[in-house]
């Protein structure tokens, strides 16, 4: 890739690791699907802003909206509202450990369920290694040694089966522009997380969601999550997907966790322990084996074949 795609690369992973942090911060205060609502619909919302400054036309074929909400309720409503809800009890670094484990459970689905892809020697033995990280990092709970309950972190998995899934179908926008596929599914997304936010608000804890006691600090993490997290970053991944191909943007997987492991870190003051962080390294080891490009840097190239002297070109 070119500089400028590395750059992309890392602003992209350095935006996307940070909305665990932003999320943990949010849902202190605002009831997850409220939330979940409020980013998707903030997204939505710029992104159509976005088409109409270019002119590009947003369809509105029975069809295609239909594809829209299927795309909006694989893509956003499931895998946010669990990821959300996981964070009101997981750490913001646990949480994108657990989700990078994504790309695992999308070669599964798109090899196993719908036979997009063959499974070869590689594929298998990364699963296997994601699958030996997620043991480790599932492992406190299992035991009951973790102060973070099992049930909240098995909700990271869901969403990374919901994201899975949602891969496999997003090849039915193939000829579907990337901005308006992204403004139809957030689209797509509002509308199914309006009235479960609505009713989330009404009775979150008993007495239900009090927008006023809401702090200014909640409210910007909601706005972040929304513009820069969502509509921004989707912008960059596409441009990134144009220039350098979805296998380089693929790369972004990787980094996420460091970076919200990082912003944790930092702003938070979370720490890893040694389980979590044995953990994310053999989970990361797994997509390495599991992306395959580590095996061409050791693989021996061929030599260039010299012209016998005299031999015109």
């Amino acid at each position: 890739m070119s500089l400028k795609n590395w750059s992309l690369l890392c602003l992209l992973a350095l935006i996307w690791g940070g909305t665990f942090p932003l999320a943990k911060l949010a849902v202190a205060e605002i009831p997850p699907l409220v939330l979940v609502f409020a980013r998707v619909a903030i997204a939505a919302v710029v992104l159509h802003v976005i088409l109409r400054l270019r002119g590009l036309r947003f369809p509105t074929a029975p069809d295609m909206l239909l594809a829209f909400l299927l795309m909006g309720f694989l893509n956003n409503a499931i895998p946010f509202s669990l990821i959300f809800w996981g964070q009101t009890e997981v750490s913001a670094s646990l949480a994108s450990i657990l989700n990078a484990s994504t790309p695992i459970f999308t070669v599964i689905v798109a090899s196993l369920v719908f036979s997009q892809e063959v499974l070869k020697a590689n594929r298998v033995a990364g699963i296997a290694l994601g699958f030996v990280g997620v043991a480790v990092l599932l492992s406190p709970g299992l035991f009951g040694i973790g102060t973070e309950p099992l049930w909240a972190k098995m909700l990271f998995l869901g969403a990374a089966l919901s994201y899975a899934f949602a891969a496999t179908f997003a090849r039915w926008f193939s000829g579907v522009s990337i901005l308006v596929a992204a403004a139809g599914q957030l689209t797509g997304s509002t509308l199914l997380m309006a009235p479960l936010a609505a009713w989330q608000a009404a009775t979150w804890q008993g007495a239900g969601w009090r927008v006023a006691e809401t702090s200014a600090q909640g409210w910007i993490a909601m706005a972040l999550l929304g513009v820069l997290c969502t509509a921004f970053a989707y912008l960059i991944y596409f441009r990134l997907l144009r220039e350098a191909g979805a296998t380089n943007a693929s790369l972004v997987t990787l980094l996420v966790p460091v970076t919200a492991t990082a912003i944790g870190a930092g702003f938070l003051g979370e720490a890893l322990s040694g389980v979590q962080f044995a953990g994310m390294a053999i989970l990361l080891a797994g997509l390495c084996v599991l992306d395959g490009r580590v095996f061409k840097l050791f693989a021996p190239r061929d030599r260039p074949v010299s012209k016998p002297t005299g031999e015109g070109r």
